[in-house]
């Protein structure tokens, strides 16, 4: 079922909605769309009722907006969580930034759970790129904007590959349908990989988090600049703990959505009582 919520700059936020029980909002990444969710929304839907936030600049949601920032987008989750009475949320990548943030002094919330969270510490995230992707974008060259967020953002050994050997292997690596879906977000994930960089700095506003968090990654090695901006996370969230999946990669909750939504549903089961009682 999709759904409307009307932001705070009154910008419409569409959301999808499945399920039944206590409420959940879910904040995809960039370059992703609320429907590449449905997979890991039934299955939390077992148990809860799933809200999928359309983020803004996305499907029949408002535009980013000139004035657009982190802040827009934690208007737009409150404006989703006062629609549906929800206090869970769980975000992935760009979304599990917008969704620690959102939930920075908010008690409106009892649990985050958040899958690689685009939260950047200390320079985990490369900021970089953005400018050159930002000119690419304005000559209309989405796709080599796209070249430039890869090789920004990926191994040092994807930027050292030769353009044009990238682009042929993204080409065939990356179904038709969703190579499309990236190139038309990339001003978007410019725009959000903006505040990730401007964010950097401010790890210290996450000790405002009252609600129980769970961060949680894929693939990695220990001491790696992920691994080291999450330990940041954890020890400076009140109540947060870890969990690993080392078979997953970053894409898993939309692709490999199982283990990850049995983990998030463990989280959640403790921390779902007020939301019921405030249903009933």
């Amino acid at each position: 079922m999709t759904q409307f919520a009307m932001s705070a700059d009154g910008t419409p936020i569409e959301y999808s909605t499945v399920g039944q029980g206590s409420h959940v909002i879910v904040v995809p990444g960039a370059l992703a769309l609320a429907a590449d969710f449905s997979g890991l929304a039934g299955l939390l839907a077992d148990r809860h009722t799933v809200h999928v936030v359309q983020r803004r600049g996305r499907g029949l949601s408002g535009p980013q907006g000139e004035h657009y920032g982190i802040e827009r987008e934690c208007e737009d989750v409150e404006a989703v969580r006062a629609a549906t009475g929800a206090r869970l949320i769980f975000g992935h990548s760009f979304g599990g930034l917008v969704a620690l943030r959102a939930a920075c002094g908010n008690p409106g919330f009892d649990a985050v759970a958040v899958y690689e969270p685009g939260a950047s510490v200390g320079g985990s995230i490369p900021a970089g790129w953005i400018d050159r992707a930002r000119r690419e974008i304005a000559e209309g060259r989405n796709l080599e904007a796209f070249l430039t967020f890869v090789q920004g953002t990926g191994p040092s050994l994807v930027g050292r590959l030769p353009r044009w050997y990238l682009k042929a292997v993204l080409r065939m690596a990356i179904p038709r349908d969703e190579m499309r879906q990236k190139l038309t977000l990339m001003p978007q994930a410019v725009a959000e990989h903006t505040e990730v960089g401007r964010l950097d700095p401010h790890v210290a506003d996450y000790a405002a988090i009252q609600a129980a968090t769970l961060i949680m990654r894929g693939k990695g090695r220990p001491g790696d600049p992920q691994d080291l901006a999450h330990t940041r996370l954890a020890e400076t969230i009140p109540d947060a703990r870890r969990a690993a999946f080392p078979s997953l990669d970053h894409f898993a909750p939309e692709k490999k959505p199982g283990a990850l939504a049995d983990a998030i549903l463990t989280f959640f089961a403790t921390h779902a009582q007020q939301d019921a009682q405030v249903e009933r």
